[in-house]
Formats: C-alpha cells, sequence, structure tokens
C-alpha cells in the first residue's frame, strides 16, 4: 500500500515539485521545431507546492481511513483488529451473612406457645383412691376413736400412693387391719393403707405420688370392702385428721363433718 501512495505521488507532481501543466503561452528555445514552457515565477510556485502538499496529504488520509475500515485477515483468516475491551466485572459484595432465625421464631404459633409454657410439676399429694365415696370420716366413733377415713369402691378398685416415700411394711402385719401398707414420707409423716386385696410392693421400695400400691378390698375386721387410710404425723400413735391433712396440701377428700358407717 506504501508503494501505491508513492506512486501516485510522483505521477501528481512535476520536476518542480507542482502537477505538469501547459501554460498556453510559449516562447522559441532556439531550437527549430521545440517548445518548452517556461519556468513558472518564484511566488506561483509556492503556491502550487502548497496546493499539491495538502492534495497529497488529503488523499493519504482518505487511503488511511479506507486501509482502517478494511480489517485485514491474519494467517489463519480471523481478523486482527483488537476486539473491544469490555469492562471487568465488579468485584462480588462480601454480604455477612445474617444469623439465621432460631428455632423459636421458625416454629410455629402452637409449638412456641406450648414451649413458653414451663410444664407443671408433679403433685407432691395426690387421692389415694379418687373414685371412691366417703363412708366415714375421723373421729370417735362407737366409743372408741376411728383414727382415719373410709371411702368404698368397687372390689379391687387400684390404690396409689399419696405421696413420695418409702414402704416400711407390705402384707398382713397389724392384725385388724388386714393387708396393709404403710409408707414413710421425708417430712416424717407417714400414711396407712388398710384392708386391701393385695399389696402390689415390698418394704424398702421407693414411691411416688399417684404410683399403684395395691387394690381395694375387705380383709381384716371390715364389713365391706373399702379403703381404710390413716395418716400419722410421728410415732404410730400420733395419728391425725387426714381430711385436714390433705387438704392443706390441696388435696380434698371430703369429710368436713362427720359420717357414719363403715368401720
Amino acid at each position: 500500500m506504501l508503494v501505491s501512495l508513492c506512486a501516485a505521488r510522483r505521477i501528481m507532481l512535476s520536476p518542480y515539485g507542482a502537477p505538469a501543466a501547459t501554460t498556453g503561452r510559449h516562447r522559441r528555445t532556439g531550437r527549430p521545431g521545440r517548445h518548452r514552457a517556461g519556468p513558472p515565477s518564484s511566488r506561483a510556485a509556492a503556491t502550487t507546492a502548497a496546493a499539491a502538499s495538502l492534495g497529497g496529504v488529503a488523499v493519504l488520509a482518505s487511503l488511511l481511513g479506507a486501509a482502517e475500515q478494511a480489517s485485514p485477515a491474519s494467517a489463519d483468516g480471523r481478523s486482527t483488529r483488537a476486539a473491544p475491551i469490555s469492562p471487568l466485572p465488579a468485584a462480588p459484595v462480601q454480604r455477612e451473612a445474617l444469623p439465621a432465625q432460631t428455632a423459636l421464631t421458625a416454629m410455629p404459633v402452637a409449638d412456641q406457645v406450648q414451649r413458653r409454657v414451663r410444664p407443671r410439676p408433679a403433685a407432691q399429694w395426690v387421692d389415694p383412691m379418687p373414685s371412691g365415696a366417703v363412708t366415714s370420716c375421723f373421729g370417735p366413733r362407737w366409743g372408741r376413736l376411728h383414727a382415719g377415713i373410709d371411702r368404698a369402691a368397687p372390689q379391687g378398685t387400684p390404690v396409689v400412693a399419696a405421696g413420695s416415700g418409702t414402704v416400711v411394711t407390705a402384707g398382713s402385719v397389724y392384725g385388724g387391719y388386714g393387708v396393709s401398707v404403710l409408707i414413710q414420707h421425708s417430712d416424717g409423716t407417714s400414711t396407712h393403707y388398710a384392708h386391701l386385696a393385695a399389696a402390689t410392693v415390698r418394704p424398702g421400695q421407693r414411691v411416688v405420688a399417684g404410683q399403684p400400691i395395691g387394690a381395694e378390698g375387705s380383709t381384716g375386721r371390715s364389713t365391706g370392702p373399702h379403703l381404710h387410710f390413716e395418716v400419722r404425723d410421728g410415732g404410730w400413735d400420733d395419728t391425725v385428721d387426714p381430711a385436714a391433712w390433705m387438704r392443706d396440701r390441696g388435696v380434698d377428700l371430703g369429710c368436713r363433718t362427720s359420717t357414719a358407717g363403715v368401720s
């Protein structure tokens, strides 16, 4: 391409640096039959050279523009024009991970309420035979002290420990009481369950409130199936009113007034 540009420039310029032309005016050269153009004036020569230079620059610029538009191919047939530079991808923003929701927040409302409500502690004292009906209360009866409370239910009704403690005796130990269970509690009191059909615990066994200890019956000195329940505050003879004592501990056994009945 450079050779073509140079050739074009040589064609355009005359020996005087301007395009070859004839002025139409001639003078004789002294040689018969031959003519040549006279030399231009210095001002005309300068103007003509400037025009030629500007024309050459314009032609050169035009050729260079055309060359830039035509992308030359490389040896493997692909364009050698530089691909436009794409902007670098932005660096990822490091975000601190949000703390995971707590198990309490993620749970359904019903489960949240259930977890917030603390479980009720196990009752320390319970009714030894809730289905029994009162037949006789603590107090004087038939000329002597009836030292417990009698409650009747169908034969074989389960009897449970009124409170946690250790079994002292179980079986036919105290004569007229028939089959009975005596439990010692940590506060120094003891509870006695008499006239049972059978005892399901043994001496030395640890029991908790509400645990079955036997079945209601009519063994010993009894006129019918019932549970005779006593509370002793200390020794064997230190019996107290079971109804009042259990009521002070949140358990209502009835017997607010004396009732005669089965012993």
